[in-house]
């Protein structure tokens, strides 16, 4: 879904406390901003290698994390069969340009500087490094605002976007899409809460649940507080200034839950599960809705030619362990999908 556009910031502040409030800003962002918009600054260049030297045919997932990630050394090769779909232009250069949407506050897990202040991290630049050795090229990476990602891909500077872009149908326009992982929202729970959302809203009757303002996933839960309404049952929808009220509310038991992107609560999970407010997740919804489950997909240029091997290439890292590797060491495992398709039914008009 569009509201996953994720724009959170990489920043400077160093050491370890520095770090860390950095960490929970950017997580704040990430929750409360289905929306945010990114700003007009160019795109900035990022490392080239991005990942500490590794061997030929391997990539290295996970590093630099501030403990996100699970760091883990994975064997790539080149697949001469894919790489001889892409087009001239790419081989001829060698490199394959990507694009990511994360300034200026970077957005844990998806995208961020790294705890050595210069790698750029996350969930979607490590896919990106993969399928750029699954082509036999060098990855040159380059994070931007959101706004700014996609001048670049118009404007042919950059050759894909990894940067949670979800496939919808006003977008399939300008761009072509070989799509990767599940769009999906999450509920947050204290790790003590038996509770679990069971796909319906039936499930919500009598809780209070906080959600991000103008979001689509308030639209979603004040839709399912409507029907139970409608039912005679209650749904309480409840607002916070920022994610860390939200936090402090949900360990105190002011709210039963937290509705929120996916990979924010995936992260938000990971760096509480060994704290007294450990939390868990409660389960997904497809952020398309009921009858669409929402898709986040390598984007480029559309008539580029590079949607298929885009495709062919996260397709070859399913079929041989190294997909499931990298979602792993990044806790998104729950938003695995069973194979790429090339421009698979997005968002409607209506909806995007």
């Amino acid at each position: 879904m569009p509201s996953l556009r994720v724009r959170l910031r990489p920043s400077g502040p160093r050491g370890p406390r520095a770090r860390a409030v950095v960490a929970l800003c950017a997580a704040s962002a990430l929750a409360f901003s289905l929306a945010a918009c990114g700003g007009s600054s160019p795109s900035a260049a990022a490392d080239t290698a991005g990942t500490p030297a590794a061997a030929k045919g391997t990539v290295t997932v996970g590093a630099q994390s501030n403990g996100a990630a699970r760091q883990a050394v994975l064997k790539v090769p080149e697949v001469a069969a894919i790489r001889a779909e892409l087009p001239k232009r790419l081989t001829g250069k060698g490199t394959l340009d990507i694009g990511f949407g994360f300034l200026p506050a970077g957005s844990p897990p998806l995208g961020y500087v790294g705890g050595d202040q210069k790698t750029l991290t996350g969930s979607e630049p490590d896919l990106g490094r993969l399928v750029a050795a699954v082509f036999g090229l060098r990855p040159r990476l380059s994070n931007a605002t959101w706004d700014n990602l996609f001048v670049g891909i118009d404007s042919g500077r950059t050759d894909v976007g990894f940067s949670n872009i979800t496939d919808t149908e006003q977008r399939k326009e300008k761009y072509e899409f070989a799509c990767y992982r599940k769009d999906n929202l999450g509920f947050e729970v204290r790790k003590s809460d038996p509770w679990r959302f069971d796909g319906t809203y039936r499930s919500l009757a009598g809780k209070t649940v906080a959600v991000g303002a103008g979001t689509n996933q308030e639209k979603l839960l004040l839709h399912w507080r409507d029907q139970l309404k409608a039912a005679g049952k209650t749904l309480t929808v409840r607002y916070f200034q920022d994610a860390n009220s939200t936090y402090l509310a949900l360990n105190s038991g002011r709210i039963d839950a937290y509705l929120a992107p996916n990979p924010s609560v995936a992260y938000h999970t990971v760096r509480t599960a060994r704290t007294p407010n450990a939390t868990r997740s409660a389960g997904t919804y497809s952020g398309a809705g009921s009858t669409l489950q929402g898709l986040i997909c390598a984007t480029a240029k559309k008539g580029s030619g590079l949607a298929k091997p885009l495709s062919d290439a996260v397709n070859y890292l399913i079929e041989h362990g190294q997909y499931a590797a990298w979602l792993k060491a990044w806790n998104l495992t729950d938003e695995a999908v069973p194979t790429s398709r090339v421009n698979p039914p997005g968002l409607p008009l209506g909806n995007s």
